[in-house]
């Protein structure tokens, strides 16, 4: 009997806040993997800001999602079944066909994880694409010196609490802006030296102000909208700027005003560099090598927020535009 799967395809496309409504959950029927290929069952997959810029119809660096057809993104599996030699049942691979329980796959586009002593989703977060784009962004584009003053918006997401610890190894003080209290908490019982509430700060230029006095050498942006202006603000000569993302404004159906300050990058001497994180893909070695022993020694901590089921792959994607997760959004479907 041919195997099954549920995935979640794209409905329809969002204007502004993505809706549970642009989204469905549909059954499809697997045919058995021919040669070279894969039969994978899905034990957790990744959601993250950027798929939201997929779900416009628009050029970009990626291609948009298709309505009708399953959405992708990082997923870990096992194999079920294996018509290419490189692959036995019981593999766990990584893969880009998350959103969906099962998938057969030619074995090419897998990859197999290393019996490395961290748990399996760890390749979806600290030890995966967000780790990678924390740990590459600050080394090309910050790169950081010890004694640098580093700040960090959405400092307790994935990426963001990874550049904060990141950072800290560097030498460097640290500086994170988080929405609650308790994101607040955690990021301090990291080792993250200052941490402001944005919700509940007041003036948040007067807060990271305060946190620092001298200024800032490296902002790692994550928000974007006013976090980037109070980062121009407080920036200081030839401060380095690392444009991650801008999740401020990615469901915005017009444009906003752009930072009031922007003449400090010449003054100041700024450099500001946008960058996806393939463009550093020759670091990749070096950051399996140097972040597994970080977090094997307990050096890089990582915390998970975690949806269970397909279902409620959209429930964690949208929550992602509340702020409801710390540190890495999960789904766990096994």
């Amino acid at each position: 009997m041919a195997a099954t799967t549920r995935e979640i395809h794209l409905k329809s496309r969002p204007v502004g806040l993505p809706a549970a409504e642009n989204f469905e959950l549909a059954s499809v029927a697997l045919k058995p993997p021919g040669e070279g290929e894969v039969l994978v069952r899905n034990l957790w997959m990744s959601v993250d800001p950027y798929m939201r810029g997929r779900m416009y119809d628009r050029p970009s660096y990626v291609p948009p999602f298709q309505i009708g057809e399953p959405l992708q993104g990082g997923a870990i599996g096992r194999v079920e079944q294996s018509g290419d030699a490189n692959f036995k049942p019981g593999d766990l691979v990584e893969s880009m066909n998350g959103w969906r329980e099962a998938f057969v796959s030619v074995g090419a586009a897998l990859t197999k994880l290393p019996n490395s002593g961290v748990p399996e989703q760890a390749y979806l977060g600290v030890l995966g694409m967000p780790g990678f784009t924390a740990y590459a962004g600050l080394a090309r584009i910050g790169e950081p010196k010890p004694g640098d003053v580093v700040f960090v918006s959405g400092a307790a997401g994935a990426v963001g609490s990874t550049v904060c610890q990141i950072a800290k190894l560097r030498g460097c003080t640290v500086i994170g802006s988080a929405g609650s209290d308790e994101k607040v908490a955690w990021l301090k019982s990291i080792g993250v030296d200052e941490v402001i509430n944005y919700k509940t700060c007041g003036n948040l230029l007067q807060a990271v102000q305060a946190a620092a006095p001298k200024g800032v050498d490296i902002y790692f942006d994550n928000v974007g909208g006013d976090h980037l202006e109070v980062a121009l603000e407080v920036a200081r000569p030839f401060a380095r700027f690392i444009e991650c993302g801008m999740i401020s404004i990615y469901n915005d159906t017009e444009p906003k005003p752009g930072p009031r300050n922007m003449s400090y990058i010449v003054g100041k001497r700024i450099k500001m560099q946008g960058f996806i994180v393939i463009d550093f893909i020759d670091l990749r070695p070096q950051f399996i090598e140097e972040m597994t022993g970080w977090v094997k020694d307990g050096k890089v901590k990582f915390e998970e927020t975690v949806e269970n089921g397909i279902e409620n792959a959209p429930k964690a994607f949208l929550n992602l535009f509340a702020g409801a997760n710390t540190g890495k959004m999960l789904v766990k479907l096994g």
